[in-house]
């Protein structure tokens, strides 16, 4: 049986959102209150250059429940996030935005659904209030995409409102727009995810900071995703598989140009191919040395810092 979750941490990335921030605190409070347990609501001020520090001092200073984390400068959401979760306290870590487009009064349904067993509940933006063009479609597109390359589907990968239990959250972290592949790294360890609708409001003040450009982000941070849930402890299965396709390519090269000598008296040495045959030679010897040299470096992170290759879920009967 899993353990109830009795203590929350709510982390909140915020950037240029002044005149957000007490509404959002005072929605949150009314539903955190409604609730049992601990809590502790964790702002994370990403460099705002208008008054969302100032903001978030007062809110500190009348509520001690209320953590501030100043960053030196805008580092981006993903580092937000991860300074959040180096300071969370709580057994599960509830995500979500400060510009007032996620609910807070979703937070007793995700953690409700958490408490049934899950290790991940995601927010699905099922009735997304953004504009369809900008926003929306590439998004749509974004999570099909990552759905099809990590295997774990989810409608909306983007939701920030998602809620961990706080041992999925370790082990690993965080770069570029990486926070949104969290699901994904969570599903490695065997961790069980579910998505939940939850309410999408259109946004009342500021301006939204993402555009079409954080799409191309997101999928070439998907081939890291890729590479290190498929190869990050076979690297030889990637670049050797590579390596040897070259081999290969390489030896069907040389018998065509063999069948062109005998069928047709053709020299090997005057075509193209000879030159081609060679250079996937080299880059297949290459890449299986590269491989190889990834073996390497897998086993010295391992074994140098004591790390498991492996995740236990729970032990019986074991001290």
């Amino acid at each position: 049986m899993m353990k109830t979750i009795s203590s929350l941490s709510i982390v909140i990335p915020v950037y240029n959102e002044e005149d957000n921030l007490k509404l959002l605190h005072d929605k949150l409070t009314a539903t955190l209150n409604s609730m049992s347990g601990e809590y502790e609501i964790i702002f994370i001020d990403d460099g705002s250059i208008d008054n969302s520090f100032s903001c978030l001092q007062q809110l500190a200073h009348q509520d001690d429940k209320v953590k501030v984390i100043e960053l030196t400068r805008n580092y981006g959401q993903t580092v937000a996030i991860a300074a959040g979760i180096d300071q969370a306290k709580g057994d599960a870590v509830i995500f979500m935005d400060a510009d007032l487009q996620n609910d807070p009064a979703d937070i007793p349904l995700l953690l409700a659904k958490l408490n049934e067993g899950y290790d991940v509940v995601s927010g699905w933006r099922k009735h997304r209030q953004d504009k369809w063009l900008s926003r929306t479609l590439p998004s749509k597109l974004a999570n099909a995409l990552i759905s099809y390359v990590t295997k774990v589907h989810l409608h909306d990968y983007g939701c920030t409102l998602k809620i961990y239990r706080r041992e999925v959250l370790t082990g690993y972290k965080l770069y570029g727009e990486m926070h949104r592949f969290i699901p994904a790294y969570a599903a490695q360890v065997g961790a069980k995810i579910v998505e939940l609708p939850v309410q999408h409001h259109p946004r009342r003040h500021g301006q939204s900071k993402y555009g079409l450009e954080r799409t191309f982000k997101v999928i070439l941070d998907l081939f890291t995703v890729k590479f290190l849930s498929s190869y990050a402890q076979k690297p030889i299965y990637l670049f050797g598989g590579v390596g040897v396709t070259l081999i290969l390519a390489s030896l069907l090269l040389v018998l065509l140009l063999l069948w062109q000598k005998f069928a047709y008296g053709l020299f090997m040495i005057t075509s193209p191919l000879l030159h081609l045959a060679a250079m996937f030679v080299i880059l297949g010897v290459q890449s299986i040395f590269l491989g190889l040299i990834g073996e390497l470096l897998v086993r010295t992170y391992h074994e140098s810092q004591n790390k498991p290759t492996y995740s236990v879920r729970r032990r019986l009967n074991i001290k």
